[in-house]
């Protein structure tokens, strides 16, 4: 593989690179044939902040191909996989949200080894879903957003989440802790995903949680069926405001194997 030294790397100006993040950090080099040979060859494994800004990488990576007249046989097709998607469903749907307890804290500790780690999160939250027939809708910064027909296997996944990120190796010995929260509804789906109260719902109800935790609302705990699915238990946890909404009845997931004691609720219980 072709290498850059530091000392010409940091001779080369932005436009030389195919993707610079927002904070000025530079990666995949496409200064002469040999570098955008090895972009091509690394794309998939450089951690892109979003959607965009991997498309924004991608336009320049296959125009300095063109210029140096490289043909990318194969990546144009990868990238074209990775980036279809099945259709998003309708109807009556269980909604995964979740996201990294203390983020900014691990950026700070962290700091340029924090995209890696984000990849590897993500990678264990696609995971999961998918493997339980989740649909992904979106994933930005530390959260992620997924849809199930099944409430079943929305908490299954959400569990098999919470083990992924306790086992996982994280640098310098950090853990990282996901608060998740479930809601069964009927979103509504647009060109730019879902929007309802549904939606609101479930990121209230993940934002009241804690790192570790999996908390399901009562339209949720309906949607499992009765009874639920063997694997875990249910405890409920009270009447409780969800700002902006209506007040809700919390329930948390307990699985033998998992951590299931929590401090209280970040939201007012009613009595």
């Amino acid at each position: 593989m072709t290498t850059l030294r530091a000392v010409d790397r940091t001779k080369l100006p932005d436009r030389a690179f195919a993707y610079v993040d927002s904070r000025g950090r530079r990666r995949l080099p496409i200064n002469d044939a040999a570098h955008v040979r090895n972009a091509l060859a690394r794309f998939n494994q450089v951690t892109f902040e979003d959607e965009a800004a991997r498309d924004r990488a991608r336009t320049r990576l296959l125009n300095a191909a063109r210029r140096h007249g490289i043909v990318p046989v194969g990546f144009v097709t990868g990238q074209m996989r990775i980036g279809r998607k099945a259709p998003l469903p309708t109807g009556n749907l269980t909604l995964l949200l979740a996201d990294i307890e203390g983020s900014t804290a691990l950026l700070r500790q962290l700091e340029d080894g924090y995209p890696t780690l984000l990849g590897e999160v993500r990678r264990v939250l696609r995971a999961a879903a998918g493997r339980l027939g989740g649909h992904e809708v979106d994933v930005h910064g530390d959260e992620f957003f997924a849809v199930f027909r099944h409430a079943s296997d929305a908490l299954l996944a959400a569990l098999a989440i919470q083990r992924g990120l306790r086992d996982g190796s994280w640098p310098n010995g950090v853990s990282v802790r996901m608060r998740v929260g479930l809601h069964a509804g009927r979103p509504t789906l647009t060109d730019h995903g879902y929007v309802g109260l549904a939606v609101h719902a479930a990121a209230r109800i993940m934002t009241a949680g804690h790192g570790g935790q999996v908390l399901l609302s009562e339209a949720a705990v309906r949607a499992l069926g009765d009874p639920p699915p063997a694997e875990f238990t249910l405890r409920e946890l009270g009447v409780h405001h969800l700002r902006g909404l209506a007040s809700e009845t919390l329930f948390q997931a307990v699985a033998a194997d998992l951590q299931n004691e929590f401090p209280p609720l970040r939201t007012k219980p009613l009595a």
